[in-house]
């Protein structure tokens, strides 16, 4: 798998046209707040990575993995969790992702999912996760609730997808870290990781209920999609547009 990275066409600079915008919505924050009670899980004073962690460990702690039987009517944070209390205790990684997402939200961290797709299109399996801006590094970072990890460099700073791609490629290390107390020596994930590196998808706009049929994202659904340059991808969402310009993909948030 880290071979398919490294013979992947290269990240080049394009003029494709998009803007992320990541939506607020005080009320709704509040609201989500209020409803789990965040102020037992985070303080106001804890640095960014702090609170993200902090925030994905209640998840974790909360909300094993499983491909659940019956799918949710309803994927926000508040119906997610009412989900798992009442029809199945637990879910796979895209609803693991919205759920923190709208925590992460709440607590004013700017955060996208992002789907991590394989080379292969007869591999129907991708890895979905939140990656979130931390504003006193002026950088990006990867959080898995899901499969209950983050990523650092050998000086314990956290890593964002793109660096991690570019560590499998270069040989460097990567140390995986657990959200939980847990013995996981990480063979298996970080295979795992090597496979779904190769290209990336994420909404143009993210806030409150993206997922949920919500009608303030109605002209604002596109996809955006990050490929190695020769390569088109497969089973592309709906509304999808394809760059090859990673500097714009990862770029610092604007608002």
């Amino acid at each position: 798998m880290v071979e398919k990275l490294k013979d992947a066409g290269k990240y080049v600079p394009d003029t494709t046209s998009y803007h992320f915008a990541y939506q607020k919505d005080s009320v709704q924050s509040q609201k989500i707040r209020e409803y789990f009670k965040l102020d037992t899980v985070v303080s106001s004073t804890m640095p960014t990575w702090d609170k993200a962690i902090s925030l994905a460990r209640f998840v974790a702690e909360n909300i094993p993995h499983a491909n659940q039987k019956i799918n949710p009517k309803r994927r926000n944070a508040i119906d997610l969790w009412k989900y798992t209390r009442s029809i199945e205790p637990a879910f796979y990684c895209r609803l693991h992702s919205i759920l923190l997402h709208e925590l992460l939200l709440s607590e004013g961290i700017v955060n996208r999912i992002v789907t991590c797709h394989p080379a292969d299109s007869e591999d129907s399996d991708c890895h979905i996760v939140n990656l979130v801006w931390l504003p006193e590094l002026q950088k990006w970072a990867m959080l898995d609730s899901d499969m209950k990890a983050w990523a650092e460099d050998e000086k314990g700073t956290p890593l964002s997808l793109t660096e991690m791609r570019e560590r499998y490629i270069d040989g460097r290390e990567i140390v995986y870290r657990p959200l939980l107390n847990s013995d996981n020596d990480f063979v298996y994930y970080r295979a795992y990781w090597a496979k779904n590196l190769y290209w990336f998808d994420t909404w143009e706009t993210t806030g409150y209920g993206r997922e949920d049929n919500n009608p303030a994202y109605r002209n604002n659904n596109r996809h955006i999609v990050l490929v190695p340059s020769g390569f088109k991808g497969f089973e592309l969402p709906d509304h999808s547009v394809l760059t090859t310009d990673t500097s714009h993909f990862w770029a610092a948030p604007q608002n």
